[in-house]
């Protein structure tokens, strides 16, 4: 079972499959055994790693306080010790936010970034507003309601409440993370990184509207976007075959080697 060190923080992480290699970063109420649809979908196909931020599960949580800041060097460790070259991040909501800024960290070693239901913490004032414009209507529903489907809880009562779950084996909590955004990369700054960019939004995500995510992928230029109908905030979970299939095909045409451009 590997531990990776970033900066003395212990971080447990996992490595399956062979093949072009797929980071898997996890939300708030997540960790590295959230991605169990992900991993044996893909592994036949690709080196899939998961690990756990600090602060969530098996990782280090002894800290008296977590700082969200400190997320981006968790996933640059894991990086580093397994020696990951033109790897493609994904991330998953907040989670994207550690993504991107690893991705600028390390651009030599990542070749893309698939933003989950996410804006990256990109800086601009009109995705800013846009967002918290989101935000506020989402704020008004339960916490469940925002992440999966109304019909899904009903049909599935075991994975909604093994959902659930997932975030008790969690020291770190949304409220440790809120300052992960703070002074987030410009659109300049992706630009000139070489680093690409894929945003991968659920038809009915709850938390960031389609028509966010769409101008952010207006705004950034040379970005993917990727809608799935019918989907919500956590994809990953309640519809994992079509989120499988976008992060496969992203992975394929996202992240061409090097020596063929």
């Amino acid at each position: 079972m590997p531990f990776a060190d970033s900066d003395g923080t212990s971080l447990y992480y996992e490595r399956h499959g062979s093949g072009p290699a797929i980071l898997f970063v996890h939300g708030s109420g997540g960790h590295h055994a959230a991605w169990w649809q992900q991993v044996a979908a893909l592994r036949d196909e690709f080196t899939v790693v998961t690990l756990d931020l600090r602060g969530f599960g098996r990782s280090d949580s002894s800290m008296t306080d977590f700082d969200g800041q400190d997320f981006p060097g968790d996933v640059v460790a894991v990086l580093d010790q397994e020696d990951l070259t033109d790897v493609l991040l994904v991330g998953q909501s907040i989670g994207s936010i550690a993504a991107l800024r690893a991705a600028l960290l390390r651009p030599e070693r990542v070749r893309g970034v698939v933003l989950g239901h996410s804006l990256g913490g990109i800086s601009h004032p009109e995705l800013r507003e846009l967002a918290a414009a989101d935000r506020a209507e989402a704020v008004r529903l339960p916490v469940i309601d925002r992440l999966l489907t109304g019909p899904f809880q009903r049909e599935r009562a075991d994975l909604t409440f093994l959902f659930q779950q997932m975030g008790t084996f969690n020291a770190a909590r949304m409220q440790d993370l809120r300052n992960l955004d703070t002074d987030g990369p410009s659109l300049e700054e992706i630009g000139a990184s070489g680093v690409r960019v894929a945003f991968l939004a659920g038809e009915k995500d709850a938390v960031l509207s389609v028509q966010t995510v769409t101008r952010a992928h207006e705004l950034l230029p040379g970005s993917h976007l990727e809608i799935v109908p019918g989907a919500p905030h956590s994809m990953y979970w309640e519809t994992p075959q079509a989120y499988n299939e976008a992060v496969a095909r992203l992975r394929r045409t996202l992240t061409a080697p090097k020596e063929t451009e």
